[in-house]
């Protein structure tokens, strides 16, 4: 017989860190030339982080063959977005360790900006119980 027990109610549990992860492949994205643009992709994280309510302290983007590799480091983490735009396609990630924050906002103003035929992704929790 248990003489004493403690239950912790999930629910009223609080993480020590908060980590929220979304990633993906953007696929027949219609927005080709967004694709090979360094300018319009360093705007379009940018954007996306505001609308994930992250902090963006800085973005950087380089052209590589036809793509583009492109990160925003967020006071929270990153978003990182990889093209290649002569197959029309795109890998995103966004990691925010912000309870503020919303990472699949930023996600999903990024897709739709690429507006593609199909899209697989998953979303991870990386926090700290």
């Amino acid at each position: 017989m248990q003489t004493a027990y403690r239950v912790e109610d999930d629910y009223e549990k609080k993480p020590k860190v908060v980590g929220r992860h979304i990633y993906g492949n953007i696929k027949g994205c219609k927005n080709i030339s967004l694709l090979s643009d360094e300018k319009g992709l360093i705007n379009l994280l940018n954007k996306a982080g505001q609308e994930g309510n992250m902090t963006i302290l800085d973005v950087k983007a380089w052209k590589i063959g036809e793509g583009v590799s492109a990160v925003a480091i967020v006071l929270e983490s990153h978003i990182t977005i990889h093209t290649w735009p002569e197959y029309r396609f795109a890998t995103v990630d966004v990691y925010s360790c912000g309870s503020h924050t919303d990472p699949k906002k930023a996600f999903d103003y990024i897709v739709n900006e690429l507006n593609p035929e199909d899209v697989e992704f998953g979303i991870t929790d990386r926090s700290l119980e």
